[in-house]
């Protein structure tokens, strides 16, 4: 798991290469084994390969969506916020999941938040998404995931830069000891 995490890079430009079927059955099994809380699960997931689609969800919002223009796979993470009073956490988790599964699997991933962001002067960018992938009114999507083999080749981040200062111990202020 270590490993996983350290080599982990978010990715924003992909190979025109296709996904595996088998990797994206393996995908979505990740995202259906993702908890939630009292096991609601209150999120559904949109698998989008469709360039049309794609291209469209470069402009979701007015920065940030770019690299959709490159992924052969976005995954559209939505919930019905009726079902579950913390549905936001319970996306988040199944996303940073399927992130997970896709480093296991070879592919590298983007996330690009909607919640809170404009599409334009009159639409979210949640509202945007769920009017361009058909989800029922009432269902909101607060991120979607671009997915595929990376473009760039970047490391994961060096140890040595990451803020340990942030880690407290048993009290905010107390350093963990080394």
């Amino acid at each position: 798991m270590f490993e996983l995490l350290r080599r982990r890079r978010s990715v924003r430009a992909f190979k025109q290469l296709p996904i595996e079927a088998e990797k994206i059955r393996l995908l979505s099994e990740a995202l259906l084994r993702a908890p939630t809380s009292r096991n609601l699960q209150p999120c559904e997931f949109v698998f989008v390969d469709e360039p049309a689609i794609l291209d469209r969800l470069v402009s979701a919002k007015a920065h940030g969506t770019g690299f959709f223009s490159t992924a052969p796979l976005a995954i559209v993470v939505a919930a019905d916020p009726q079902i579950s009073d913390v549905w936001i956490e319970d996306c988040s988790i199944a996303a940073i999941i399927v992130q997970l599964a896709a480093e296991e699997l070879g592919l590298k991933s983007c996330w690009a938040q909607l919640r809170m962001r404009m599409h334009d002067d009159d639409l979210s960018a949640s509202d945007f998404v769920r009017q361009l992938v058909g989800l029922p009114e009432g269902m909101d999507a607060p991120m979607v995931i671009a997915v595929g083999y990376p473009e760039e080749n970047k490391a994961g981040h060096d140890e040595a830069l990451l803020k340990k200062e942030k880690i407290h111990f048993n009290r905010y202020g107390k350093a963990v000891e080394q």
